[in-house]
């Protein structure tokens, strides 16, 4: 570049001297062409002959220029530029192809069961046996209380209710001997059962004391301590500090990770396209992305469509189960959905980029078997991530993608020249790594 532009400087620099020297020859070439214009009414042959015997290497010359002009024109400034010639243009064939509706939307990760623990009982705390953040498992024992009372009350009730049974055996015996009558072991059998029932429900009493997982799921914070009072409300325990009092709901929240819900709304428009293909009794598929960096995805099923429409927002509630082998996802999360709604089979799909939108409408530029541009007017289907599915051309027509801006119909076009791809370095080997289960599309 450096000898380039020095050769340009040098040739501006000249640019003074030349247009000198050009003046002086063109005065030079006027002083002796000016007597021959005076006589030009007495030119003949012989005169025009003597003028270019005297001029010849000058014509020439300017011949020579003319010819170098025009040629240079003619190299920078090819026909194909000008009007009326050929286009260059890239262009792709639509074929037909079986397309997947999907219908995008954004929604919320949510448990797809979630318990508080709360007291049925008023009691005070004994034990704690699970820890913050702890996975436990239904029928799990996390909490036990101040049994001491119930656990003497229901052995009471149970001695008596042991003891009412044995009379009523005895009575039976009794009657069988005809020593006491009908109506005593009747009586005798209500005693046996009101003492029963006592004793049952001294025993549901006791269970209060111990309280358990209903469900697998991981706990979250625990907000009591051994020796706290917990009451059978809502609020369940106070804690003061130094700046605030705050009252707490449960004395831990159990939630379902795994497998997790994520539950989200679909537009009323698409709401025929979800019954139909739920009518056929396979669960429409969804893909769910968490984040922003959207680099993992999540493949599940629609479990639910809700039973109504919400006129607020003119959508309805769905619901999708999505696998949670790692525990990632958690309750609250922002979720973006992408579901499977349908197929559309022999449809023909072009690149977005090639529509082209005009006051009667979206048309595409196709190209006939002369080489020429036909402008086709279309209907979109649907479009999704750069390709549209289009109505008004035909499987097999080269529809044109770049080049359409400059396009009339009639336009004579030549396809663009495909570039080569450069040649990838050379690596070394590497192990190959097989990914892992949640991290698989």
């Amino acid at each position: 570049m450096s000898k380039i532009e020095s050769a340009l400087d040098k040739a501006v620099a000249k640019l003074p001297k030349l247009k000198i020297w050009a003046k002086s020859r063109l005065c030079n070439l006027w002083q002796k062409l000016s007597p021959l214009l005076n006589k030009a009414k007495k030119v003949n042959y012989a005169s025009a002959k003597e003028f270019g015997l005297s001029y010849k290497w000058r014509i020439l010359a300017i011949l020579i220029v003319l010819y170098a002009g025009s040629k240079t024109y003619d190299y920078f400034f090819p026909a194909a530029d000008k009007a009326g010639g050929p286009v260059t243009i890239t262009s792709v064939v639509a074929e037909k192809k079986e397309i997947p509706l999907v219908i995008e939307a954004s929604g919320t990760i949510v448990s797809n069961s979630i318990v508080d623990i709360r007291p049925m009982v008023t009691n005070t705390i004994a034990k704690i046996h699970i820890k913050d953040g702890e996975e436990v498992k239904q029928g799990q024992l996390l909490f036990t209380l101040d049994d001491r009372n119930d656990k003497a009350n229901y052995e009471k009730l149970k001695a008596l209710a042991d003891d009412s049974q044995k009379q009523y055996l005895r009575a039976k015996e009794l009657v069988a001997k005809n020593f006491i009558s009908k109506a005593g072991l009747e009586t005798s059998l209500a005693n046996a059962k009101s003492a029963q029932a006592a004793a049952r429900a001294a025993e549901v009493q006791l269970s209060f004391d111990s309280i358990r997982s209903p469900i697998d799921g991981r706990a979250g914070i625990i907000n009591v301590f051994p020796g706290s009072l917990v009451q059978a409300s809502n609020v369940v325990t106070t804690a003061t500090s130094s700046t605030a009092t705050s009252s707490v709901g449960s004395m831990v929240t159990i939630t379902q990770l795994n497998p997790i819900n994520v539950q989200f709304v679909i537009p009323e428009k698409d709401i025929p396209v979800l019954l139909e293909n739920q009518l056929d009794g396979e669960p429409l598929a969804v893909k769910v992305t968490v984040g922003d960096s959207g680099k993992r995805t999540y493949e599940g099923k629609v479990i639910v469509i809700d039973n109504q429409v919400d006129p607020s927002i003119a959508a309805v509630r769905v619901k999708a189960q999505i696998p949670n082998d790692a525990m990632t996802l958690l309750p609250g999360q922002f979720a973006r959905i992408s579901l499977v709604a349908s197929n559309l089979k022999d449809a023909i799909s072009i690149p977005s980029q090639a529509i082209i939108m005009n006051p009667r409408g979206k048309i595409v530029y196709t190209v006939d078997k002369d080489g020429k541009a036909v402008s086709k007017p279309i209907k979109v289907i649907y479009e999704y991530q750069g390709n549209t599915v289009v109505s008004g051309i035909d499987a097999g027509d080269k529809v044109v993608v770049e080049g359409k801006q400059s396009l009339r119909p009639g336009s004579k076009v030549r396809e663009a020249k495909a570039k080569s791809a450069a040649p990838a370095p050379a690596t070394a080997p590497s192990t190959p790594t097989t990914p892992s289960a949640a991290d698989k599309k």
